[in-house]
């Protein structure tokens, strides 16, 4: 076998045999524990450069939460004809996380001092609760797969 075939068995199994959303879903959930992990070093190192990076994953959180949310709806359709187990507390929760990772990137995008400012606890809590989210979301995606 030839590293074309290698590449293109991988491919398809990855593509056609798994859901997409099960490709997708990881990112939001890295991306969320990663920002709030590397906002946390930045307060305890009081190091502005870890804050900026905690920025940038909860930027990426936001867009990667839409792509999830996009694909699970195409995964619930196509796979579960819209049945599968908790999907609608799912989209709730997802729309939940998209607000809040994309407003807390886009206010952080507008002022890149919001940890110094008045709004500090604001912004932290968003940090955990999208983490939080994020967690929710993943475990009950684990129960439509495996069952509680």
């Amino acid at each position: 076998m030839d590293l074309i075939e290698i590449i293109d068995r991988v491919l398809y199994n990855l593509l056609e045999v798994h859901p997409i959303h099960t490709l997708v879903v990881h990112f939001p959930i890295a991306l969320t524990g990663a920002a709030l992990f590397f906002l946390l070093l930045s307060l305890w190192r009081r190091n502005s450069m870890l804050e900026y990076v905690a920025f940038a994953n909860i930027a990426l959180a936001s867009i990667s939460t839409a792509a999830a949310g996009l694909t699970g709806l195409m995964d619930n359709a196509e796979i579960y004809g819209g049945q599968a187990p908790n999907a609608s507390t799912k989209i709730v929760l997802a729309i939940v996380l998209l607000i809040i990772t994309a407003t807390t990137a886009f206010f952080r995008w507008r002022n890149s001092q919001l940890l110094h400012s008045r709004a500090r606890a604001l912004y932290i809590g968003a940090y955990v609760i999208s983490f939080l989210l994020a967690s929710v979301l993943g475990f009950l995606g684990g129960v439509i797969l495996y069952g509680f």
